[in-house]
């Protein structure tokens, strides 16, 4: 007899599963580039303003950023360094048109070339360089979890 409720529940399950598909919306790679682009463009806008709660929220928890001298840093101190206004930026933004995002299944790639120019610590800063932004798909969205930054570029590029 229990083997009889366990088919029947079985069918009843594949049947609302099956009710749902429809209802289910799987998003193109174009639909996913561009909610990833959007996402790498929020977080470097709020980089730029030091706003700690919006880069906590698109920073993955096991999130890594490596610099172009080796240097990395986690979550926490991204969002550290924001809370202290440790840089304050008069740009940081990426140069338009040179975004770029490439998706494979669950994982995208942002790439652009970002314009930093503000102070840290008191000492002025200006440069360019080339970032690459990995997102992951996660049941929570996008998420960054994995950003590599270029040495700044030689003077005119």
């Amino acid at each position: 007899m229990a083997e009889f409720w366990k088919l029947r529940l079985k069918r009843v399950f594949l049947c609302v599963v099956l009710a749902l598909m429809p209802n289910m919306v799987i998003a193109s790679e174009a639909d996913d580039a561009k909610a990833v682009a959007d996402m790498d463009t929020q977080y470097q806008a709020a980089v730029k303003a030091n706003d700690a709660e919006t880069m906590g929220k698109i920073l993955h928890d096991r999130f890594t950023l490596v610099l172009g001298n080796g240097t990395t840093a986690s979550k926490a101190d991204l969002l550290l360094s924001a809370r202290e206004k440790r840089f304050v930026y008069e740009q940081q933004d990426e140069e338009a048109g040179t975004q770029k995002v490439r998706v494979l299944g669950d994982t995208a790639v942002a790439t652009a070339k970002l314009w930093l120019k503000g102070t840290q610590g008191g000492k002025p800063f200006d440069r360019k360089l080339w970032f690459s932004d990995t997102y992951v798909r996660t049941p929570a969205g996008w998420r960054y979890f994995f950003g590599q930054a270029s040495l700044a570029l030689p003077a005119g590029q």
